[in-house]
Protein backbone atom coordinates (compact mmCIF):
# COMPACT_ATOMS: atom_id res chain seq x y z
CA UNK A 1 0.00 0.00 0.00
CA UNK A 2 1.33 3.74 -0.93
CA UNK A 3 1.55 6.13 2.04
CA UNK A 4 -0.37 9.02 2.73
CA UNK A 5 1.06 11.92 3.12
CA UNK A 6 0.18 13.79 6.61
CA UNK A 7 -1.28 16.47 5.68
CA UNK A 8 -3.75 15.51 2.76
CA UNK A 9 -7.15 16.02 2.71
CA UNK A 10 -9.87 13.28 2.66
CA UNK A 11 -10.65 14.00 -0.71
CA UNK A 12 -6.61 13.37 -1.53
CA UNK A 13 -7.42 10.01 0.29
CA UNK A 14 -10.15 8.96 -1.88
CA UNK A 15 -8.72 9.90 -5.05
CA UNK A 16 -5.12 8.45 -4.09
CA UNK A 17 -7.12 5.01 -3.02
CA UNK A 18 -9.45 4.61 -6.31
CA UNK A 19 -6.08 5.00 -8.44
CA UNK A 20 -4.11 2.50 -5.90
CA UNK A 21 -7.26 -0.12 -6.61
CA UNK A 22 -6.89 0.61 -10.78
CA UNK A 23 -9.93 3.06 -10.98
CA UNK A 24 -8.61 6.23 -13.20
CA UNK A 25 -11.88 7.14 -15.48
CA UNK A 26 -14.08 9.23 -13.22
CA UNK A 27 -17.52 10.63 -14.96
CA UNK A 28 -18.68 13.31 -12.93
CA UNK A 29 -21.17 16.14 -12.71
CA UNK A 30 -20.07 17.22 -9.66
CA UNK A 31 -21.29 20.31 -7.22
CA UNK A 32 -20.62 22.66 -4.36
CA UNK A 33 -20.40 20.44 -2.13
CA UNK A 34 -17.70 17.52 -4.14
CA UNK A 35 -15.52 21.36 -5.25
CA UNK A 36 -12.55 20.10 -2.24
CA UNK A 37 -13.11 16.64 -4.42
CA UNK A 38 -12.81 18.24 -7.94
CA UNK A 39 -9.40 19.85 -6.70
CA UNK A 40 -8.02 16.47 -5.94
CA UNK A 41 -8.98 15.30 -9.04
CA UNK A 42 -7.34 17.65 -10.24
CA UNK A 43 -4.54 17.49 -8.60
CA UNK A 44 -4.32 14.14 -9.95
CA UNK A 45 -3.71 13.70 -13.57
CA UNK A 46 -3.31 10.25 -13.76
CA UNK A 47 -7.52 10.08 -13.55
CA UNK A 48 -8.97 11.08 -16.44
CA UNK A 49 -12.26 13.23 -15.93
CA UNK A 50 -15.00 13.15 -18.25
CA UNK A 51 -17.85 15.50 -17.58
CA UNK A 52 -21.20 14.71 -18.36
CA UNK A 53 -24.15 17.54 -18.57
CA UNK A 54 -26.90 15.16 -17.11
CA UNK A 55 -26.31 12.50 -14.24
CA UNK A 56 -28.07 9.76 -16.61
CA UNK A 57 -25.26 10.40 -19.07
CA UNK A 58 -22.41 10.16 -16.18
CA UNK A 59 -24.29 6.79 -14.80
CA UNK A 60 -24.66 4.85 -18.23
CA UNK A 61 -21.38 5.77 -19.27
CA UNK A 62 -19.60 3.99 -16.27
CA UNK A 63 -22.09 1.09 -17.25
CA UNK A 64 -20.48 0.91 -20.75
CA UNK A 65 -17.20 1.46 -19.48
CA UNK A 66 -17.20 -1.21 -16.94
CA UNK A 67 -19.07 -3.84 -19.20
CA UNK A 68 -15.76 -3.29 -21.40
CA UNK A 69 -13.48 -2.59 -19.49
CA UNK A 70 -14.11 -5.38 -16.83
CA UNK A 71 -13.51 -2.70 -13.70
CA UNK A 72 -15.73 0.15 -12.55
CA UNK A 73 -15.11 3.86 -13.12
CA UNK A 74 -16.01 6.13 -10.42
CA UNK A 75 -19.00 8.40 -10.97
CA UNK A 76 -19.00 11.86 -9.11
CA UNK A 77 -22.56 13.27 -8.03
CA UNK A 78 -24.07 16.23 -6.35
CA UNK A 79 -25.81 15.52 -3.19
CA UNK A 80 -29.23 13.10 -3.26
CA UNK A 81 -30.94 15.16 -6.88
CA UNK A 82 -27.97 14.81 -8.56
CA UNK A 83 -28.39 10.79 -7.63
CA UNK A 84 -31.53 10.61 -8.50
CA UNK A 85 -31.05 11.86 -12.04
CA UNK A 86 -28.41 9.13 -12.81
CA UNK A 87 -31.03 6.43 -10.63
CA UNK A 88 -32.43 5.16 -14.18
CA UNK A 89 -29.06 4.29 -16.01
CA UNK A 90 -27.83 2.84 -12.38
CA UNK A 91 -30.96 0.28 -12.66
CA UNK A 92 -29.54 -0.45 -15.88
CA UNK A 93 -26.36 -1.27 -14.60
CA UNK A 94 -27.56 -3.31 -11.69
CA UNK A 95 -29.57 -5.65 -14.19
CA UNK A 96 -25.85 -5.77 -16.18
CA UNK A 97 -24.45 -6.29 -13.56
CA UNK A 98 -22.03 -3.82 -14.02
CA UNK A 99 -19.68 -2.95 -11.73
CA UNK A 100 -20.11 0.78 -10.33
CA UNK A 101 -18.70 2.82 -7.56
CA UNK A 102 -20.34 5.86 -6.79
CA UNK A 103 -19.27 8.94 -4.81
CA UNK A 104 -21.87 11.60 -4.23
CA UNK A 105 -21.49 14.72 -2.30
CA UNK A 106 -22.99 15.66 1.07
CA UNK A 107 -23.36 18.60 3.12
CA UNK A 108 -21.03 19.01 5.78
CA UNK A 109 -21.79 17.23 9.06
CA UNK A 110 -22.76 19.98 10.90
CA UNK A 111 -24.97 21.51 8.11
CA UNK A 112 -27.36 18.89 7.81
CA UNK A 113 -29.29 19.70 10.31
CA UNK A 114 -30.53 22.92 8.81
CA UNK A 115 -32.41 21.35 6.79
CA UNK A 116 -31.16 23.37 3.59
CA UNK A 117 -32.98 23.35 0.24
CA UNK A 118 -30.90 20.60 -0.88
CA UNK A 119 -30.69 18.68 2.07
CA UNK A 120 -32.49 15.00 1.02
CA UNK A 121 -31.96 11.18 2.81
CA UNK A 122 -28.92 10.29 0.30
CA UNK A 123 -28.72 6.94 1.76
CA UNK A 124 -32.27 6.66 0.90
CA UNK A 125 -32.37 7.13 -2.50
CA UNK A 126 -29.08 5.36 -3.31
CA UNK A 127 -30.66 1.69 -1.62
CA UNK A 128 -33.10 0.66 -3.98
CA UNK A 129 -30.55 0.55 -7.19
CA UNK A 130 -27.37 -0.16 -4.87
CA UNK A 131 -25.59 -3.54 -3.30
CA UNK A 132 -23.46 -1.39 -1.00
CA UNK A 133 -24.00 2.03 0.42
CA UNK A 134 -21.77 3.78 3.41
CA UNK A 135 -21.30 7.70 4.74
CA UNK A 136 -18.40 8.45 5.11
CA UNK A 137 -18.12 9.58 9.33
CA UNK A 138 -14.59 11.10 9.36
CA UNK A 139 -11.77 12.08 7.45
CA UNK A 140 -9.63 9.34 8.20
CA UNK A 141 -12.13 6.70 7.32
CA UNK A 142 -11.91 7.90 3.82
CA UNK A 143 -9.47 5.15 2.27
CA UNK A 144 -10.69 2.30 4.03
CA UNK A 145 -14.50 2.75 3.43
CA UNK A 146 -13.35 3.66 -0.58
CA UNK A 147 -11.41 0.25 -0.09
CA UNK A 148 -14.72 -1.69 0.78
CA UNK A 149 -16.74 0.14 -1.84
CA UNK A 150 -14.50 -1.11 -4.90
CA UNK A 151 -14.51 -4.19 -2.93
CA UNK A 152 -18.21 -4.39 -2.97
CA UNK A 153 -18.49 -3.26 -6.94
CA UNK A 154 -15.87 -5.66 -7.69
CA UNK A 155 -16.86 -9.32 -5.98
CA UNK A 156 -18.54 -11.24 -8.56
CA UNK A 157 -20.98 -11.14 -10.60
CA UNK A 158 -20.56 -7.25 -10.53
CA UNK A 159 -22.21 -4.40 -8.25
CA UNK A 160 -22.77 -1.09 -7.51
CA UNK A 161 -21.46 0.81 -4.59
CA UNK A 162 -22.42 4.36 -3.49
CA UNK A 163 -20.28 5.95 -0.95
CA UNK A 164 -21.25 9.17 0.38
CA UNK A 165 -18.88 12.04 0.80
CA UNK A 166 -19.96 14.76 2.92
CA UNK A 167 -18.00 18.08 2.33
CA UNK A 168 -15.92 19.05 5.84
CA UNK A 169 -14.96 14.73 5.26
CA UNK A 170 -13.77 16.28 2.08
CA UNK A 171 -11.94 18.78 2.94
CA UNK A 172 -10.51 17.97 6.43
CA UNK A 173 -7.23 16.87 7.27
CA UNK A 174 -6.46 13.02 7.84
CA UNK A 175 -3.81 11.88 10.09
CA UNK A 176 -1.78 10.53 7.03
CA UNK A 177 -1.67 6.05 7.14
CA UNK A 178 -1.85 3.89 4.36
CA UNK A 179 -3.59 3.80 0.76
CA UNK A 180 -6.06 1.07 1.78
CA UNK A 181 -6.01 -1.95 -0.71
CA UNK A 182 -9.76 -3.84 -1.81
CA UNK A 183 -9.93 -7.01 -0.56
CA UNK A 184 -12.10 -8.36 -3.44
CA UNK A 185 -13.32 -12.01 -3.41
CA UNK A 186 -13.24 -14.39 -5.36
CA UNK A 187 -15.97 -15.58 -7.71
CA UNK A 188 -17.44 -18.48 -5.84
CA UNK A 189 -16.39 -21.89 -7.07
CA UNK A 190 -18.72 -24.02 -8.53
CA UNK A 191 -20.78 -27.11 -6.46
CA UNK A 192 -19.62 -30.29 -7.45
CA UNK A 193 -23.33 -31.65 -6.84
CA UNK A 194 -24.76 -28.91 -8.60
CA UNK A 195 -22.73 -29.92 -11.86
CA UNK A 196 -23.48 -33.49 -11.51
CA UNK A 197 -27.02 -32.79 -11.39
CA UNK A 198 -26.81 -30.73 -14.18
CA UNK A 199 -25.15 -33.22 -16.27
CA UNK A 200 -27.45 -35.97 -14.93
CA UNK A 201 -29.94 -34.07 -16.41
CA UNK A 202 -28.11 -32.91 -19.70
CA UNK A 203 -28.36 -37.03 -20.54
CA UNK A 204 -31.77 -38.57 -19.20
CA UNK A 205 -33.14 -37.38 -22.98
CA UNK A 206 -35.68 -34.65 -21.95
CA UNK A 207 -36.03 -31.70 -24.32
CA UNK A 208 -33.81 -29.02 -22.24
CA UNK A 209 -32.57 -25.50 -22.58
CA UNK A 210 -29.40 -24.25 -21.37
CA UNK A 211 -29.93 -20.66 -20.32
CA UNK A 212 -26.66 -18.51 -20.24
CA UNK A 213 -26.00 -14.52 -19.00
CA UNK A 214 -23.05 -13.16 -17.57
CA UNK A 215 -19.43 -14.28 -18.43
CA UNK A 216 -20.69 -17.16 -19.89
CA UNK A 217 -21.60 -14.86 -22.96
CA UNK A 218 -18.32 -14.10 -23.62
CA UNK A 219 -16.53 -16.25 -26.78
CA UNK A 220 -14.62 -18.69 -25.33
CA UNK A 221 -17.07 -19.98 -22.76
CA UNK A 222 -19.67 -19.85 -25.43
CA UNK A 223 -17.45 -22.32 -27.42
CA UNK A 224 -17.77 -24.70 -23.89
CA UNK A 225 -21.62 -23.86 -23.93
CA UNK A 226 -22.61 -24.77 -27.42
CA UNK A 227 -20.12 -27.97 -27.56
CA UNK A 228 -22.21 -29.18 -24.31
CA UNK A 229 -25.66 -28.18 -25.97
CA UNK A 230 -24.02 -30.00 -29.31
CA UNK A 231 -23.08 -33.17 -27.11
CA UNK A 232 -26.54 -33.44 -25.22
CA UNK A 233 -28.90 -32.22 -27.66
CA UNK A 234 -29.95 -29.14 -25.62
CA UNK A 235 -30.62 -25.92 -26.84
CA UNK A 236 -28.22 -22.92 -26.21
CA UNK A 237 -30.17 -19.53 -25.34
CA UNK A 238 -29.12 -16.57 -23.61
CA UNK A 239 -31.27 -14.65 -21.50
CA UNK A 240 -33.42 -11.79 -22.81
CA UNK A 241 -30.80 -9.07 -21.14
CA UNK A 242 -27.20 -9.37 -20.88
CA UNK A 243 -24.60 -7.15 -20.27
CA UNK A 244 -22.80 -7.71 -23.20
CA UNK A 245 -22.13 -10.89 -25.64
CA UNK A 246 -19.59 -12.02 -27.71
CA UNK A 247 -20.86 -12.73 -31.21
CA UNK A 248 -20.82 -12.79 -34.66
CA UNK A 249 -19.37 -14.38 -37.74
CA UNK A 250 -16.41 -17.59 -36.53
CA UNK A 251 -18.48 -17.33 -33.10
CA UNK A 252 -21.19 -19.45 -31.69
CA UNK A 253 -24.66 -18.72 -32.47
CA UNK A 254 -26.59 -18.07 -29.61
CA UNK A 255 -30.32 -16.07 -29.44
CA UNK A 256 -32.15 -14.63 -26.69
CA UNK A 257 -35.23 -15.15 -25.33
CA UNK A 258 -37.46 -13.14 -27.38
CA UNK A 259 -39.01 -10.04 -25.57
CA UNK A 260 -42.43 -10.24 -27.03
CA UNK A 261 -44.26 -12.68 -24.61
CA UNK A 262 -46.68 -14.39 -26.77
CA UNK A 263 -43.29 -15.06 -28.80
CA UNK A 264 -41.37 -16.12 -26.12
CA UNK A 265 -43.86 -18.79 -24.57
CA UNK A 266 -44.20 -20.20 -28.44
CA UNK A 267 -40.46 -20.42 -28.29
CA UNK A 268 -40.24 -22.03 -25.14
CA UNK A 269 -43.14 -24.25 -25.71
CA UNK A 270 -42.19 -27.97 -25.03
CA UNK A 271 -39.27 -27.30 -22.60
CA UNK A 272 -39.51 -30.25 -20.19
CA UNK A 273 -35.83 -29.03 -18.20
CA UNK A 274 -33.78 -25.34 -18.19
CA UNK A 275 -30.31 -25.43 -16.94
CA UNK A 276 -29.19 -22.09 -15.58
CA UNK A 277 -26.30 -20.97 -16.02
CA UNK A 278 -25.76 -17.47 -13.78
CA UNK A 279 -29.34 -16.66 -15.30
CA UNK A 280 -32.83 -16.44 -14.12
CA UNK A 281 -35.74 -18.01 -15.07
CA UNK A 282 -37.21 -15.96 -17.94
CA UNK A 283 -40.40 -13.92 -17.38
CA UNK A 284 -42.37 -11.77 -19.23
CA UNK A 285 -41.24 -7.97 -18.95
CA UNK A 286 -44.48 -6.78 -18.40
CA UNK A 287 -48.11 -8.78 -17.31
CA UNK A 288 -50.43 -8.73 -19.82
CA UNK A 289 -54.08 -9.58 -19.18
CA UNK A 290 -54.80 -13.24 -19.49
CA UNK A 291 -51.08 -14.20 -20.04
CA UNK A 292 -48.78 -15.90 -17.39
CA UNK A 293 -45.91 -13.97 -16.31
CA UNK A 294 -43.51 -17.11 -16.25
CA UNK A 295 -42.74 -17.40 -19.88
CA UNK A 296 -41.73 -21.33 -19.12
CA UNK A 297 -44.34 -24.23 -19.19
CA UNK A 298 -45.62 -25.24 -16.30
CA UNK A 299 -44.34 -28.48 -15.89
CA UNK A 300 -40.97 -27.68 -16.46
CA UNK A 301 -37.77 -28.50 -14.49
CA UNK A 302 -34.89 -26.13 -13.16
CA UNK A 303 -31.64 -26.84 -12.52
CA UNK A 304 -29.10 -24.28 -11.67
CA UNK A 305 -25.85 -24.95 -12.68
CA UNK A 306 -24.15 -21.87 -11.26
CA UNK A 307 -25.94 -18.64 -9.34
CA UNK A 308 -25.08 -15.40 -10.76
CA UNK A 309 -21.98 -15.20 -8.05
CA UNK A 310 -20.28 -18.08 -8.98
CA UNK A 311 -17.40 -18.33 -11.86
CA UNK A 312 -19.62 -19.49 -14.36
CA UNK A 313 -16.58 -20.09 -16.74
CA UNK A 314 -15.44 -22.57 -14.47
CA UNK A 315 -18.78 -24.10 -13.80
CA UNK A 316 -18.98 -24.59 -17.81
CA UNK A 317 -15.72 -26.62 -17.88
CA UNK A 318 -16.40 -28.55 -15.23
CA UNK A 319 -19.85 -29.93 -16.43
CA UNK A 320 -18.18 -30.45 -20.26
CA UNK A 321 -15.41 -32.45 -18.12
CA UNK A 322 -18.64 -34.17 -16.55
CA UNK A 323 -20.35 -35.18 -19.38
CA UNK A 324 -17.24 -36.51 -21.11
CA UNK A 325 -17.79 -34.75 -24.50
CA UNK A 326 -15.56 -35.78 -27.33
CA UNK A 327 -12.77 -33.61 -28.59
CA UNK A 328 -14.38 -33.99 -31.87
CA UNK A 329 -17.55 -32.60 -30.44
CA UNK A 330 -17.23 -28.73 -32.39
CA UNK A 331 -19.13 -25.92 -31.06
CA UNK A 332 -21.88 -24.39 -33.64
CA UNK A 333 -20.30 -21.47 -35.25
CA UNK A 334 -21.77 -18.53 -37.53
CA UNK A 335 -21.05 -19.26 -40.86
CA UNK A 336 -23.92 -17.73 -42.18
CA UNK A 337 -23.67 -15.66 -45.14
CA UNK A 338 -24.00 -12.30 -44.72
CA UNK A 339 -27.28 -10.97 -46.70
CA UNK A 340 -27.42 -8.94 -49.90
CA UNK A 341 -27.62 -5.28 -49.17
CA UNK A 342 -31.10 -4.27 -49.68
CA UNK A 343 -32.27 -1.38 -51.80
CA UNK A 344 -34.91 1.54 -51.96
CA UNK A 345 -36.76 3.22 -48.93
CA UNK A 346 -35.32 2.93 -45.12
CA UNK A 347 -36.94 0.29 -42.76
CA UNK A 348 -35.82 -0.87 -39.90
CA UNK A 349 -34.76 -3.98 -40.99
CA UNK A 350 -32.78 -3.02 -44.13
CA UNK A 351 -31.00 -0.17 -41.94
CA UNK A 352 -30.18 -3.19 -39.38
CA UNK A 353 -28.96 -5.30 -42.34
CA UNK A 354 -26.61 -2.67 -44.13
CA UNK A 355 -25.17 -1.43 -40.42
CA UNK A 356 -24.50 -5.62 -39.66
CA UNK A 357 -22.90 -5.80 -43.58
CA UNK A 358 -20.62 -2.82 -42.97
CA UNK A 359 -20.06 -3.16 -39.36
CA UNK A 360 -15.85 -3.44 -38.93
CA UNK A 361 -13.97 -6.26 -37.29
CA UNK A 362 -14.62 -6.19 -33.33
CA UNK A 363 -16.84 -3.16 -33.37
CA UNK A 364 -18.41 -3.04 -30.20
CA UNK A 365 -22.75 -2.39 -31.04
CA UNK A 366 -24.58 -0.62 -28.21
CA UNK A 367 -28.66 -1.22 -28.89
CA UNK A 368 -30.84 0.75 -27.98
CA UNK A 369 -33.20 0.40 -31.12
CA UNK A 370 -36.22 -0.74 -28.67
CA UNK A 371 -39.02 -1.58 -31.29
CA UNK A 372 -36.98 -1.38 -34.44
CA UNK A 373 -34.40 -3.71 -33.17
CA UNK A 374 -36.56 -6.33 -31.76
CA UNK A 375 -35.53 -9.01 -34.48
CA UNK A 376 -31.66 -7.40 -34.50
CA UNK A 377 -29.89 -10.95 -34.21
CA UNK A 378 -31.76 -12.48 -36.96
CA UNK A 379 -30.84 -9.35 -39.22
CA UNK A 380 -27.44 -9.54 -38.70
CA UNK A 381 -26.11 -12.93 -39.00
CA UNK A 382 -23.24 -13.48 -40.30
CA UNK A 383 -22.16 -9.81 -39.89
CA UNK A 384 -18.41 -9.47 -38.40
CA UNK A 385 -16.90 -10.25 -34.82
CA UNK A 386 -18.17 -7.52 -32.51
CA UNK A 387 -19.24 -6.94 -28.93
CA UNK A 388 -22.81 -6.23 -28.29
CA UNK A 389 -24.37 -4.63 -25.42
CA UNK A 390 -27.91 -3.92 -25.19
CA UNK A 391 -29.95 -2.22 -22.52
CA UNK A 392 -30.74 -4.93 -19.40
CA UNK A 393 -33.38 -2.87 -17.33
CA UNK A 394 -35.61 -1.75 -19.58
CA UNK A 395 -35.43 2.02 -18.32
CA UNK A 396 -35.06 3.86 -21.50
CA UNK A 397 -32.31 6.80 -22.24
CA UNK A 398 -29.11 4.61 -22.05
CA UNK A 399 -27.26 3.80 -25.55
CA UNK A 400 -26.07 6.99 -25.80
CA UNK A 401 -24.23 7.28 -22.23
CA UNK A 402 -23.56 3.45 -23.12
CA UNK A 403 -21.90 4.36 -26.21
CA UNK A 404 -19.31 6.83 -24.49
CA UNK A 405 -18.71 4.78 -21.79
CA UNK A 406 -17.40 1.71 -24.11
CA UNK A 407 -15.28 4.24 -26.49
CA UNK A 408 -13.52 5.17 -23.14
CA UNK A 409 -12.93 2.10 -22.56
CA UNK A 410 -11.73 0.27 -25.81
CA UNK A 411 -9.93 3.60 -27.96
CA UNK A 412 -8.76 1.58 -30.64
CA UNK A 413 -12.51 0.12 -31.34
CA UNK A 414 -15.01 1.56 -33.62
CA UNK A 415 -18.51 1.71 -31.41
CA UNK A 416 -21.93 2.31 -33.10
CA UNK A 417 -24.63 3.40 -31.01
CA UNK A 418 -27.99 1.97 -32.58
CA UNK A 419 -30.55 4.24 -31.25
CA UNK A 420 -34.13 4.61 -31.03
CA UNK A 421 -35.08 8.45 -31.70
CA UNK A 422 -37.47 8.53 -28.56
CA UNK A 423 -35.28 7.32 -26.33
CA UNK A 424 -32.58 9.03 -27.93
CA UNK A 425 -34.46 12.29 -26.34
CA UNK A 426 -33.93 10.87 -22.86
CA UNK A 427 -30.03 11.71 -22.83
CA UNK A 428 -29.68 13.43 -25.88
CA UNK A 429 -26.53 15.81 -23.62
CA UNK A 430 -24.39 12.76 -24.23
CA UNK A 431 -23.70 13.80 -27.83
CA UNK A 432 -21.45 17.17 -26.43
CA UNK A 433 -19.67 14.77 -24.43
CA UNK A 434 -18.92 12.39 -27.17
CA UNK A 435 -17.66 15.44 -29.56
CA UNK A 436 -15.62 16.66 -26.22
CA UNK A 437 -13.90 13.58 -26.09
CA UNK A 438 -13.35 13.22 -29.22
CA UNK A 439 -14.92 9.75 -29.11
CA UNK A 440 -15.07 7.08 -32.27
CA UNK A 441 -18.55 6.25 -31.61
CA UNK A 442 -21.09 6.61 -35.13
CA UNK A 443 -24.75 6.88 -33.69
CA UNK A 444 -27.23 5.14 -36.00
CA UNK A 445 -30.94 7.57 -35.11
CA UNK A 446 -33.79 4.77 -36.04
CA UNK A 447 -36.31 7.65 -36.80
CA UNK A 448 -39.64 6.59 -36.99
CA UNK A 449 -41.11 9.36 -34.79
CA UNK A 450 -42.72 7.69 -32.34
CA UNK A 451 -42.54 5.93 -29.17
CA UNK A 452 -43.33 3.03 -31.53
CA UNK A 453 -42.97 0.47 -29.03
CA UNK A 454 -45.70 2.12 -26.87
CA UNK A 455 -48.08 1.41 -30.23
CA UNK A 456 -47.85 -2.22 -30.17
CA UNK A 457 -48.05 -2.28 -25.98
CA UNK A 458 -51.11 -0.35 -25.85
CA UNK A 459 -52.75 -3.08 -28.12
CA UNK A 460 -51.04 -5.91 -26.23
CA UNK A 461 -52.31 -5.20 -22.85
CA UNK A 462 -56.13 -4.60 -24.27
CA UNK A 463 -56.34 -0.69 -24.23
CA UNK A 464 -57.26 -0.85 -27.60
CA UNK A 465 -55.37 1.14 -30.86
CA UNK A 466 -54.49 4.78 -29.99
CA UNK A 467 -57.27 7.79 -30.86
CA UNK A 468 -56.22 11.60 -30.33
CA UNK A 469 -55.10 12.10 -27.10
CA UNK A 470 -53.01 8.55 -27.06
CA UNK A 471 -51.37 9.66 -30.24
CA UNK A 472 -50.46 12.98 -28.39
CA UNK A 473 -48.91 11.07 -26.02
CA UNK A 474 -47.07 8.56 -28.35
CA UNK A 475 -46.19 10.40 -31.49
CA UNK A 476 -43.10 12.69 -31.77
CA UNK A 477 -44.13 14.28 -35.62
CA UNK A 478 -45.47 17.47 -34.48
CA UNK A 479 -42.70 19.21 -34.78
CA UNK A 480 -40.44 16.35 -35.90
CA UNK A 481 -37.37 16.02 -34.20
CA UNK A 482 -34.10 17.41 -36.06
CA UNK A 483 -31.49 15.42 -35.11
CA UNK A 484 -29.33 16.94 -37.77
CA UNK A 485 -29.43 20.26 -36.00
CA UNK A 486 -29.96 18.98 -32.83
CA UNK A 487 -26.35 17.02 -32.94
CA UNK A 488 -24.64 19.96 -34.83
CA UNK A 489 -25.57 22.01 -31.67
CA UNK A 490 -24.03 19.91 -29.11
CA UNK A 491 -20.72 19.27 -31.41
CA UNK A 492 -21.08 16.01 -33.47
CA UNK A 493 -21.27 15.90 -37.81
CA UNK A 494 -24.37 14.16 -38.58
CA UNK A 495 -26.21 13.98 -42.25
CA UNK A 496 -30.11 12.71 -42.54
CA UNK A 497 -30.65 9.55 -45.01
CA UNK A 498 -33.80 7.86 -46.12
CA UNK A 499 -32.78 5.64 -49.07
CA UNK A 500 -30.60 2.45 -48.42
CA UNK A 501 -28.21 3.46 -50.88
CA UNK A 502 -27.90 7.06 -49.23
CA UNK A 503 -27.41 5.01 -45.63
CA UNK A 504 -24.52 3.11 -47.70
CA UNK A 505 -22.76 6.06 -48.53
CA UNK A 506 -22.79 7.85 -45.60
CA UNK A 507 -21.94 5.07 -43.02
CA UNK A 508 -19.22 4.12 -44.87
CA UNK A 509 -17.70 7.55 -44.65
CA UNK A 510 -18.66 7.14 -41.01
CA UNK A 511 -16.88 4.13 -40.23
CA UNK A 512 -13.25 5.51 -42.00
CA UNK A 513 -13.29 8.40 -40.47
CA UNK A 514 -12.20 8.66 -36.21
CA UNK A 515 -14.35 10.78 -34.04
CA UNK A 516 -18.11 11.15 -33.34
CA UNK A 517 -20.65 11.41 -36.46
CA UNK A 518 -24.60 10.88 -36.19
CA UNK A 519 -26.89 9.25 -39.17
CA UNK A 520 -30.66 10.20 -38.25
CA UNK A 521 -32.06 6.85 -40.80
CA UNK A 522 -35.61 8.33 -41.52
CA UNK A 523 -37.36 5.40 -41.57
CA UNK A 524 -40.73 4.92 -44.38
CA UNK A 525 -44.23 4.39 -42.82
CA UNK A 526 -45.34 1.53 -41.91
Amino acid sequence: MAPIPSSTTGADALCDTLLNNGIDVCFANPGTSEMHFVAALDRKPQMRCILGLFEGVVTGAADGYARMADRPAVTLLHLGPGLANGLANLHNARRAQTPVVNVVGEHATYHVKFDAPLTSDIEALAAPMSHWVRTIAASDAVSSDAADAIAAACSAPGHIATLILPADVSWGDTKGGRVAKAKIPPPASPSGDAVRAAAAALRNGKKTVILATGSALRARPLETASRIAQASGARLLAQQANGRMERGAGRVIVDRVPFNVDAAIDDLAGTEQIVLVGSRVPVAFFAYPGKPSTLLPPACRIVELASPDTDLVQALDWLADELAIPASTRPLLDATPPPDLPTGALTARSTIVTLGRMLPDHAIVCDESVSSGRDLFAWTRGAPPHDFLPITGGAIGLGLPLSIGAAVACPGRKVVCLQADGSGMYTLQALWTQARERLDIVTVILSNRSYAILHGELRKVGAGTAGRNARRMLDLDDPALGWVKLANGLGVEAAAVDTVEAFVDVLGMAMKRPGPFLIEAVLAPG
